[in-house]
C-alpha cells in the first residue's frame, strides 16, 4: 500500500483544487455548473474571513483528491458539527485507501474539535460512495429534504 498523506491546503492549490472541483462535477454529470474560478477558490477558501476548510490527500507525494469542509451548528445538540461539502478521488486511484483516510482525518477532527455530528450528502445513484459510507457505520437520513434557493431565484426572493 502506498503512503497516504492528507495535508491542509493552502493558497497555493487553488489550481489544483479547482481542478479537482471540475473533475468531481465531470463525474456528477454536472460540469456545466462550475462557474467557479482559481480567484474565487483563493478568496473564497482562504480569504481572510472564510470560515471553509480544504485538505488534499496525497499519495507517494501525488496529489490524488481533496475535500472541503466546515463547521455548522446544532441547536438540538448544543454543539458544531463538521459538514463536508465535498470529498474526491481522482477515478486511478479510487479504492486504495484514500477516501478512507480522508474521513478519517476529518472524523478525528469533528473530535478534537468536539463536535456533535460529521454530517454530508451523497447522490442516491452514486452506489461507490454510498457503500464506502455504510461500510464504516455512516446512516442515511431520509427524513429530512434538502432544499436549495440559487441564481435567479434567490435574487428575486431577497429583493421583493
Amino acid at each position: 500500500m502506498s503512503a497516504i498523506k492528507i495535508r491542509k491546503a493552502t493558497i497555493e492549490d487553488s489550481g489544483l483544487i479547482l481542478r479537482f472541483v471540475t473533475e468531481l462535477a465531470i463525474y456528477e454529470k454536472a460540469k456545466q455548473e462550475v462557474i467557479a474560478t482559481v480567484s474565487d477558490i483563493e478568496v473564497s477558501l482562504f480569504g481572510r474571513n472564510s470560515g471553509t476548510h480544504a485538505l488534499i490527500c496525497n499519495i507517494i507525494n501525488e496529489p490524488v483528491g481533496y475535500a472541503v469542509y466546515f463547521f455548522n451548528y446544532s441547536t438540538w445538540l448544543g454543539k458544531h458539527g463538521l459538514y463536508l461539502e465535498d470529498l474526491y478521488v481522482s477515478p486511478e486511484y479510487r479504492g486504495k485507501g484514500a477516501g478512507m483516510a480522508v474521513l478519517k482525518y476529518l472524523a478525528k477532527s469533528a473530535l478534537l474539535n468536539n463536535c456533535g455530528r460529521f454530517e454530508w450528502s451523497v447522490l442516491n445513484w452514486n452506489e461507490p460512495a454510498i457503500q464506502l459510507y455504510q461500510s464504516i457505520g455512516a446512516k442515511p437520513q431520509d427524513e429530512w429534504v434538502g432544499y436549495r434557493l440559487e441564481g435567479k431565484a434567490l435574487e428575486t426572493f431577497a429583493n421583493t
